[in-house]
């Protein structure tokens, strides 16, 4: 089954926050999928830890090599349902991405943000649920 993960999922796993565990358990055996704008919000969320010093560059460095060893594929988005999407549940293109590929590829969503999931579960999206 395909699984649309989103940044805060994937930077909860890098970093070893406590959801880390639950998250590679719930993906487990399953495909993910995600949008090719991944990466830069990535590289975007460490950038703001550096500056709010609570990781160094090396650490981050290290971070992108984890993130490259994550069997994770990258699928285009329909920019014109994206914008749609935006607009319906007033959210950033950023979120619209994920939201798009979730339901063009009807995978669940993997996320830790409680607005997207909430924008998800307004379109009849399927979450995946860490607590089972």
């Amino acid at each position: 089954m395909n699984i649309v993960i989103d940044t805060s999922a994937i930077i909860a796993v890098i970093v070893a926050e406590p959801e880390r565990d639950a998250i590679i358990a719930a993906t487990s055996g399953h495909t993910l999928i995600g949008p090719g704008s991944i990466p830069w919000e990535i590289g975007n969320a460490f950038s703001a830890m550096i500056k709010q010093h609570r990781i160094g560059v090396s650490d981050a460095q290290r971070g992108l090599e984890i993130l490259d060893s994550i069997p994770l594929q990258y699928v285009n988005v329909d920019m014109a349902n994206v914008l749609s999407i935006a607009a319906q549940v007033n959210a950033y293109a950023y979120d619209a991405y994920l939201l798009d590929c979730a339901l063009r590829h009807a995978a669940p969503l993997l996320t830790l943000d409680r607005t997207l999931r909430r924008a998800a579960d307004a379109l009849g999206i399927n979450l995946v649920n860490l607590e089972e």
